[in-house]
């Protein structure tokens, strides 16, 4: 049996990002860039007026109110060219427009009487006021967006601004899922007696689209040697393979055992963790394989502390662990040593400080408690318990609440 923290160190330095490709801009969203960008030329290109207003030369405007002769117009998408501001002067001018010659400031048309063959100014004027000046933004050769980054709206809206149609990001794994139990029924059939409906597959499947990836559920290996074999070689085409149940101790669980068959090596199997213990973890060339447990609460967590992690690397994200936080508990929350217990929690901040109290029923069969619990906690596996009033280590689950 493996520690949590050394469970997870052996599944990171498994994985390595998949390869890339390059796509359309509009279609990079939530991707991960996969080089760093430099700037094709300066942003922005010229002088430009960041109001609608007047061009003017400062040391015209010294005396307060200043009537000035409006010589020219100057629209967005226009050019300066043989434009000039004039001793006494102003060139009436629109937000975007290059700044005409001779001009050091913009009076916004609301400091003034929005004249039009005459002008004048209301307020002071001081010299590069309203300019946008060439290059302020970022300089031609500079890096402005580097590998690793997740690509946003703002990032996307930089990189349409320097013409950047397609764009270098990490590939979206495939990942096979694979549910294993004769008791299993799909979707769409009502359960008979010992039959149960294969909500694992959905689940995970949910999880791994959220995490950023493909999706590719494989069905359901039957408690035999011959569909285990046939499955498991399926999924194992996959970028990462997937498998919940049958990998315990009993006489169905064969997953171990197959794919060891197949040419598996396997990490580890059992972890210091409750619930989750039956997890194992094997590596299939690159391909990465993760076998957990069958109950929904036990395979929806280690997903969350294991395979999520792992999928984010794969994608080139620098981030992989949801931030810990602390949280005051309500209740007294009791453990055994010697394994971190992971506890599915309800928040309430009150002030400056969360509060934590359980999600009801900590049964790895109860699904309410999962829908109910906003974050998990990770309770110490030095630790005996806590009493209320103690914080404890706490992450979100999903995205219920954001951090404050």
């Amino acid at each position: 049996m493996v520690s949590f923290e050394e469970a997870r160190s052996i599944i990171l330095d498994s994985v390595r990002p998949v390869d890339t490709e390059r796509i359309h801009l509009l279609e990079t969203a939530g991707r991960v860039l996969a080089e760093d960008l430099a700037a094709p030329w300066d942003m922005p290109l010229w002088d430009n007026s960041a109001m609608d207003g007047y061009a003017v030369r400062s040391t015209d405007c010294r005396e307060i109110p200043c009537k000035l002769n409006v010589t020219g117009f100057l629209p967005a998408g226009a050019k300066a060219d043989g434009i000039r501001v004039e001793a006494g002067c102003a060139v009436r001018i629109m937000t975007g427009a290059p700044v005409p010659f001779g001009c050091d400031a913009v009076v916004p048309v609301e400091e003034t009487d929005d004249g039009q063959l005459e002008v004048t100014l209301l307020e002071p004027v001081i010299k590069g006021q309203h300019f946008r000046f060439r290059a302020e933004d970022v300089a031609a050769g500079v890096i402005f967006v580097r590998s690793g980054t997740v690509i946003r709206p703002p990032e996307i809206n930089m990189l349409a601004g320097f013409g950047i149609a397609l764009l270098p990001v990490y590939r979206r794994p495939v990942v096979a899922i694979l549910s294993t139990g004769d008791e299993l029924v799909e979707l769409g059939r009502t359960p008979g007696p010992g039959e149960i409906i294969n909500s694992n597959t959905l689940s995970l499947a949910a999880a791994v689209q959220e995490a950023g990836c493909i999706s590719r559920i494989i069905g359901i290996a039957r408690d035999n040697r011959e569909s285990h074999l046939l499955k498991l070689g399926e999924g194992l085409k996959a970028d990462v393979l997937i498998t919940s149940a049958g990998v315990s101790a009993g006489d169905c669980d064969m997953v171990r055992d197959i794919l060891e068959e197949l040419g598996a090596k396997q990490k580890f199997w059992k972890v210091g963790i409750k619930p989750g213990g039956p997890t194992a973890f094997a590596m299939y060339g690159s391909t990465p394989v993760f076998s957990l447990p069958g109950n929904p609460v036990s395979t929806m967590i280690t997903f969350e502390e294991f395979v999520r992690p792992a999928l984010l690397r794969m994608q080139g994200h620098q981030q992989l662990l949801r931030p810990l936080f602390k949280a005051v508990l309500r209740d007294p929350l009791k453990k055994k040593t010697g394994k971190v217990q992971i506890v599915r929690v309800r928040l309430e901040k009150e002030g400056g400080t969360w509060f934590a109290s359980s999600a009801g029923n900590q049964q790895t069969a109860i699904l309410k408690t999962m829908v109910d619990a906003q974050a998990i906690a990770l309770l110490p596996a030095e630790s005996g318990g806590f009493a209320a009033g103690e914080e404890i280590d706490v992450h979100y689950y999903g995205n219920h609440i954001e951090l404050e």
